[in-house]
């Protein structure tokens, strides 16, 4: 009988993952387990994606505010840093500028305005246009900020973002100032020595310090890239993808991921005789159109993933072939026409009309936030995503 379900994604429940822990045992077993339960056939190609959460805490990935704290005052000696386009988050920044601010006498924070890089805004966009504030040009000083647009609280956590900044690094006896702007040479007028906290953007943002001038020029990414203390690290990363873990502390995106995945992988090969793709994901890559917040605050959706899982999808566009190619045909001839259309098609379809529309994205970032979504950040008990059918087409 013809299969009438396409893609089919469920969430795995797993124990709850602790420091040394053997999570690609736990993970085989854990899928396995629903497989048998629920009386699922595995296939090849079948996609396990587990959070990155997991894995770096199994591996005892964590650093505490002071392991930050002597990184940044070894490359910080002079104690009055720029810190500036950091997003504005509680669980994935402010435990870090807590580090930060206890490695220096001084810090210049210098947030991008109306909104950080993943979309949080301190501001509506509007009011913009309202003041006569050009956001490419203009620098702000905090009480020229206060003037302009006054006291506002982000809509979904109820911070104020500028207060509650200087404040924590205040809190830490540590100098603070605050200005807006979104060059980042803007903060050589306060500072040569400058901690760039941007995400995606964090390269060329380097560069152009550089190249005008500043002296001593950093990353989240080069904070903590190898061990303080005895403390974790991660010498892809460093202090990007970390998160809050306690008060005192932060878990760090996990080490070792293509190790994992390709063990994972193995393990289920072992048990089934099927070749599975494996990834560890953290963020999605997608927009909330309403909160204008982009989720990706990793550095990359996926640090490690099995060789199946690289490139772009290659797929013709249905609606095109049915509505151009056969749009005289219906019914089962269009089914067929259409079927062997697919069965044809060339192994790189770029720049093909049948193609446009298509998402032109890597598939570890497409399955990777769709893991994301299916996971969730909260209480759902399902760090472990199993997903079937994704590769295929109309024809199977």
């Amino acid at each position: 009988m013809e299969r009438t379900i396409g893609t089919v994604v469920r969430g795995v429940r797993a124990p709850i993952i602790r420091e040394g822990d053997d999570l690609a045992k736990i993970v085989t077993d854990s899928v396995l387990n629903c497989i048998e339960q629920e009386n699922i056939t595995i296939g090849q190609k079948d996609v396990i994606g587990i959070t990155e959460s997991i894995l770096a805490r199994s591996q005892g990935n964590y650093a505490s505010v002071n392991d930050i704290a002597a990184d940044v005052k070894a490359k910080y000696p002079g104690g009055h840093v720029g810190v500036i386009f950091p997003i504005l988050s509680r669980n994935r920044f402010a435990i870090c500028l807590r580090g930060i601010a206890l490695g220096c006498k001084k810090i210049t924070l210098m947030l991008s305005y109306p909104s950080d890089e993943v979309g949080n805004h301190l501001f509506d966009i509007d009011m913009l246009d309202e003041k006569g504030v050009d956001p490419y040009a203009d620098v702000l000083s905090e009480a020229k900020y206060r003037e302009l647009f006054g006291y506002i609280k982000h809509p979904f956590t109820g911070i104020d973002y500028v207060e509650y900044y200087k404040e924590l690094i205040l809190a830490c006896g540590c100098e603070c100032e605050i200005v807006f702007a979104n060059k980042p040479v803007a903060i050589l007028d306060y500072t040569k020595d400058v901690l760039c906290c941007d995400i995606h953007t964090r390269a060329r943002t380097k560069r152009l310090l550089k190249k005008h001038g500043a002296e001593t020029v950093y990353g989240l990414d080069d904070i903590l890239t190898a061990s303080v203390n005895g403390s974790g690290y991660n010498d892809f990363c460093g202090l990007l993808g970390s998160n809050k873990a306690t008060e005192d502390t932060v878990k760090l995106f996990p080490v070792n991921c293509q190790e994992f995945v390709e063990r994972v992988q193995k393990l289920i090969y072992d048990k089934t005789g099927k070749t599975v793709e494996v990834m560890v994901y953290g963020d999605g890559a997608f927009k909330d159109p309403v909160g204008k917040i982009w989720e990706l605050a990793d550095p990359v959706v996926s640090p490690g993933y099995t060789a199946g899982l690289n490139g772009t999808p290659n797929e013709l566009k249905l609606k095109y072939l049915a509505d151009n190619d056969f749009a005289e045909l219906s019914g089962d001839e269009l089914k067929a026409a259409i079927s062997e259309k697919i069965k044809e098609k060339d192994d790189d379809l770029k720049g093909q009309m049948a193609s446009e529309g298509t998402t032109p994205r890597r598939l570890t970032d497409l399955i990777g936030s769709l893991c994301d979504l299916t996971s969730g950040s909260g209480d759902k008990g399902t760090p472990i995503i199993y997903i079937q059918g994704y590769f295929d087409n109309y024809t199977k």
